[in-house]
């Protein structure tokens, strides 16, 4: 499904799950930076077990970002995305594992998918370039000023794919990393490390969610565990609800639509290189020291509180009067299938089913309406009941084409709407505008870079009057560029040519026209409707597919080898007698090699990341296989505006031909292309502190060649297998840096094992329920909260996780010390004649100056937001001192009297917040000890004793 879509219907549909992280940033000292200390309580008032890294959402805009200049070079880059994780670990500060995931190879499935991107981005970014050097080339011939043409290499995003030597790079950069981090950070003290890199296959999200699915099936795990997933994937939510954990929160970026970004030709923001008309840049600071840096904040991060969606669905499914009882998780795991009909990774979404058009609130009501009929729930732990499905998709079909026909008419609507703005535009437009000098200008904005301001206006309009007397065949509306000649394009008149409606793309489906099914499946799949064997076919794909999916989020892939063979899907009224059909997938398929996956996903274009055989059947025109990879292809709108949102109609992979083609290359690897072509599995590491570290030590003296169990006792009930590593990470040896511009690791403490999760049997099914012992969160919805819905109010999400946090304000000592501090009489600062906050206002963080102390030097400089409410009560409700007994109160009248220049003492103030700095906050982790301030001790087991951890 497409992300922007799901994400703006659900947070607007269901605003209270999003609370906005408060993060803590590094501050600097004397040019010196110091780094955040993750092993104090978390700032967002919440304390997080485990920190899931769906790492692809993190590599691709830190190689390749929109918003800002990208790296130079792959060092750069591999430094960015060290930043990028550091920055997450200090806003969730994880206590007991960090699991790094990358995308291994891929399900077949996912792979048509990935081979629609790869082709896109190739092709799009052949196309940019051709557009970019046309444009160039035309401004430089009228004149135009640009920046001389940089030669560099352009990054190819594609080889973000397992099998390629950047992936490998990636990999022994993150070993260093991670390494670093848990001998210096004392936030990675006692944590434990979990990296599955691209040789291991499965998906990112997916290899996260069979370790959290594998773990939950041990007797040793903690139901209670609080666990935060990092991606802007949609499909991260479903997978969320899909683990029955009580307590899952998602962080993402912020996702803040049209960005601005600069032009490929002249770098400067406000226009697309399509309308880039050659200007000079604007000078940036008094000497253009700025020019070089772009206008672009840094990425807010957000929570996503799958508890708080929980309790919206609870409520909405909520159903009475059912003939069997209800159970809010069963409700949940149908809300999750249903979603899927609108779109998903490896499916097509139906025709009738818009996310925008409602589509999901549609499914739930007429869910809510036939379940009463079915019997029973639609799912069961990941698996189909296609009887009662078939009573939802029929009941769709009935309304199918009203929808086509409301969709029809809300598009003609929105036209309409359209049109009038722009004539109403163009009405209120002059007839005439005057070009060059004399153009009119907004306040303020004279100086930007589309302006044109003459560098001597006085002699400018001396030209102006010499070029009227000379040439009187000059008409007086005639405007002038800033050097006194004519401008080239004079005054701007409205063209009579100009169009009042954009060009549609054309639609020779016509949904909303009787017989709109017979020309679908003639245009889509060129076959009559008549066809039912035909349309039998493409519903029992769908269905097999619906069923793969549904599996694959709740028990892990069911088949590696099955894919959906069309680029599209049937009608809901097609879905008839589908109780029937088989859902059953071939046992014992294994995914792709990774060199493998690559010949299957990449265009001739990305062959350089190939080996050079292997590349050559991308290119030979004899190549067995040479049909697989088009120079060009269609790209079909089915109905939509945009090409991005069109479907790439590329021929599907044959695998059986792609194996029997890639049989005479086999030999020509050399042995560090063969390793990257292998599969491999995730390493644990751990820090000299933690207790495991011991216990793997052991392992390496000993030379142990069979694999061990993994102790529970000793890594908060994680279970698996250890084997020895060939390229551990071990102490006292030197862990070289692979990035040059990083020191090598000298003094090692830390060490490296292979890790493997628990096996089970092929047909063993993973219960969809909450666990015993887990406890359901507090509820946080109010009554009030069920009106904040899409109403068109603008709903602002809360800061942190405690509800009743108070934003951060200056107070009446705030005041008077900014006063005191800033200088008086000369006009500067802007609080200089600004009058205290009203008495309402009242609270410090500090207690009262004494006699002698000095002034704080620099105002709240080291104050968290959550600090901002705690303290003494103001001075007029504080004792008196006795001036005989001790120190006086540093009091208004007399606090001119206090040493100017004394020495700041850290110690003079004392603040009342509690340990660290932070406010006492309730426990909320159900009765566990809080984590203290010093060092990073974990806290004890819940009384179930079900660790051991003596």
């Amino acid at each position: 499904m497409g992300v922007p879509a799901f994400f703006r219907w659900l947070s607007r549909k269901y605003p209270s799950i999003i609370v906005n992280c408060v993060e803590e940033k590094p501050k600097e000292c004397n040019g010196v930076k110091i780094p955040v200390d993750a092993s104090k309580p978390n700032p967002n008032d919440v304390e997080f077990d485990n920190l899931y890294l769906d790492m692809n959402g993190i590599i691709h805009p830190c190689t390749h970002p929109e918003d800002k200049p990208a790296p130079k070079n792959e060092d750069e880059m591999m430094v960015a995305i060290f930043e990028y994780i550091d920055r997450l670990f200090n806003i969730v500060r994880p206590r007991r594992l960090l699991y790094m995931a990358i995308d291994g190879v891929a399900p077949r499935a996912k792979m048509n998918q990935q081979r629609s991107r790869r082709f896109r981005a190739s092709k799009e970014g052949m196309e940019a370039a051709v557009e970019k050097q046309r444009v160039r080339e035309e401004i430089l011939a009228k004149g135009g000023f640009l920046p001389p043409e940089e030669i560099k290499e352009r990054f190819d995003s594609n080889c973000i794919t397992p099998g390629t030597e950047f992936m490998d790079n990636l990999a022994k950069c993150l070993r260093y990393y991670i390494a670093d981090r848990l001998n210096n950070d004392p936030g990675w003290k006692n944590l434990t490390v979990i990296l599955s890199d691209a040789s291991a296959p499965g998906e990112g999200e997916h290899k996260i969610m069979d370790y959290i699915r594998r773990q939950r099936a041990q007797p040793n795990h903690d139901p209670n565990t609080h666990h935060c997933l990092c991606g802007a994937d949609a499909d991260l939510i479903m997978l969320g609800l899909a683990t029955h954990e009580p307590n899952f929160t998602i962080i993402r970026e912020e996702f803040k639509p049209n960005k601005p970004k600069p032009c490929g030709l002249c770098n400067q923001f406000g226009h697309e290189v399509k309308d880039c008309e050659g200007l000079p840049r604007e000078k940036k600071g008094k000497h253009d020291e700025l020019a070089d840096s772009l206008p672009c904040a840094e990425g807010e991060f957000i929570f996503l509180r799958l508890n708080v969606l929980r309790e919206y669905l609870e409520r909405e499914l909520t159903m009475a009067s059912l003939p069997f009882t209800f159970d809010v998780e069963r409700s949940i795991d149908d809300w999750v299938f249903m979603c899927f009909f609108v779109g998903n990774d490896f499916l097509p979404h139906l025709p009738s089913l818009e996310i925008r058009e409602g589509a999901i609130d549609r499914l739930v009501n007429i869910y809510k309406n036939v379940v009463h009929k079915t019997g029973g729930y639609l799912t069961e732990s990941g698996y189909v009941n296609l009887q009662r499905v078939q009573m939802i998709m029929l009941a769709v079909g009935e309304v199918e084409d009203s929808i086509f026909k409301k969709r029809k008419d809300d598009e003609d609507s929105f036209r309409r709407r359209q049109k009038e703005k722009r004539k109403r535009m163009k009405r209120d437009q002059p007839a005439f505008s005057p070009g060059g000098i004399l153009t009119p200008h907004a306040l303020g904005s004279r100086n930007s870079p589309g302006s044109q301001v003459a560098s001597n206006p006085r002699q400018a309009a001396y030209e102006m009057r010499m070029q009227n007397n000379s040439s009187p065949s000059v008409s007086p509306n005639t405007s002038f560029t800033s050097d006194g000649s004519p401008s080239p394009i004079g005054g701007i008149k409205r063209k009579a040519e100009d169009s009042d409606s954009e060009p549609e793309p054309e639609d020779n489906v016509r949904l909303w026209e009787a017989g709109w099914k017979q020309r679908y499946y003639k245009n889509k799949f060129d076959v009559d409707a008549a066809d039912e064997k035909f349309r039998r076919k493409v519903v029992q794909s769908y269905v097999e597919g619906l069923c793969w999916v549904l599996r694959y989020y709740y028990q892990g892939c069911a088949s590696w080898k099955w894919y959906y063979p069309f680029h599209y899907a049937p009608f809901a009224s097609d879905f008839e007698g589908i109780a029937d059909m088989p859902s059953d997938f071939e046992k014992g398929t294994k995914p792709f090699k990774p060199l493998e996956q690559l010949m299957g996903v990449f265009p001739a274009a990305s062959g350089n990341f190939l080996p050079p055989s292997w590349r050559k059947l991308m290119s030979d025109p004899d190549s067995s296989i040479i049909d697989f990879y088009p120079e060009d292809f269609a790209i079909d709108l089915n109905g939509k505006k945009y090409a991005w949102q069109g479907v790439a109609l590329l021929p599907f992979v044959d695998e059986r031909r792609l194996r029997a083609a890639l049989e005479d290359v086999y030999p020509d690897l050399t042995p560090e292309e063969t390793k990257r072509n292998s599969l491999g599995g995730d390493i644990l590491f751990v820090g000299k502190h933690h207790p495991l570290h011991d216990f793997i030590l052991e392992l390496y003296q000993t030379g142990s060649t069979e694999p061990v169990d993994v102790p529970p006792e000793l890594c908060h009930g994680i279970q698996g297998k250890f084997s020895l590593d060939e390229e551990a990470v071990l102490p006292d040896q030197i862990v070289c840096s692979p990035v040059p511009m990083l020191r090598d690791l000298t003094q090692n403490t830390a060490i490296s094992i292979n890790f493997k999760d628990p096996q089970f049997a092929e047909d063993y099914i993973f219960k969809a329920v909450m666990l015993p012992g887990a406890r359901k969160p507090a509820p946080v919805l109010k009554p009030s909260d069920w009106e904040k819905s899409s109403n068109g109010r603008q709903w602002k999400p809360q800061l942190g996780f405690n509800r009743d946090r108070r934003p951060v304000h200056l107070d009446q000592a705030a005041f008077r010390t900014l006063g005191h501090v800033m200088p008086r009489g000369s006009g500067a600062g802007i609080y200089g004649n600004a009058a205290p906050p009203p008495a309402t206002y009242q609270g410090n963080l500090y207690r009262p100056l004494l006699r002698g102390q000095a002034q704080i030097p620099k105002l709240m400089s080291n104050m968290r937001p959550q600090d901002s409410w705690r303290g003494p009560p103001p001075l007029f409700q504080q004792q008196r001192f006795d001036r005989g007994v001790g120190a006086e109160p540093l009091l208004p009248w007399n606090r001119m009297l206090q040493t100017q220049n004394a020495a700041f003492q850290p110690n003079q103030y004392q603040m009342l917040a509690g340990p660290g700095g932070y406010p006492p906050r309730r426990d909320d982790r159900g009765g566990r000890q809080g984590y203290p301030r010093e060092g990073r001790k974990y806290p004890l087991p819940p009384p179930s004793g079900r660790y051991s951890w003596n």
